[in-house]
């Protein structure tokens, strides 16, 4: 097991601060040598999903804080994703696939979130903002699905 590692950060929530959160995860997430090029796609894509949630939901007015803290423990990612916006009502409806306040949108994120990670809790109150944490860990180094790391 590896030392534990961790990092913070926080910028406004506004559609070009996407790119740069799941890069900075990604580049974060990239000490634990074994996850694969596809895990760590993963990551990115769970990253761009909870800080999406928060750029078009979060806050009435764009630009409100979004927190980013991400931990190394082992060969085991936390990545937290946290607001002080609106919040959510019903987190377990919102956590249903295709479910959607904004008609324009698949409703997909909380289900992509969860697929791709080994766990994900989410918790809100209204008017107190949503917190997402996921965890993952890399499948097994070395096996046959991943073949040779380069």
């Amino acid at each position: 097991m590896g030392a534990t590692n961790h990092v913070t950060f926080e910028f406004p929530a506004i559609a070009q601060n996407v790119e740069f959160a799941r890069v900075a995860v990604a580049c974060f997430a990239s000490q634990i040598d074994s996850f694969t090029v596809e895990e760590i796609d993963d990551i990115k894509l769970i990253v761009s999903e909870a800080v999406s949630n928060v750029v078009l939901h979060g806050y009435d007015n764009p630009g409100g804080p979004v927190r980013i803290r991400a931990s190394i423990d082992g060969e085991v990612l936390t990545v937290t994703v946290e607001d002080s916006g609106r919040g959510i009502a019903d987190v377990e409806q919102a956590r249903r696939p295709a479910f959607t306040t904004s008609p324009d949108r698949m409703g997909m994120g909380f289900t992509i979130m969860e697929a791709l990670s080994d766990t994900l809790d989410v918790w809100s109150r209204p008017g107190a903002g949503v917190r997402v944490t996921m965890t993952k860990a890399p499948r097994m180094a070395g096996s046959e699905e991943h073949g040779p790391r380069s």
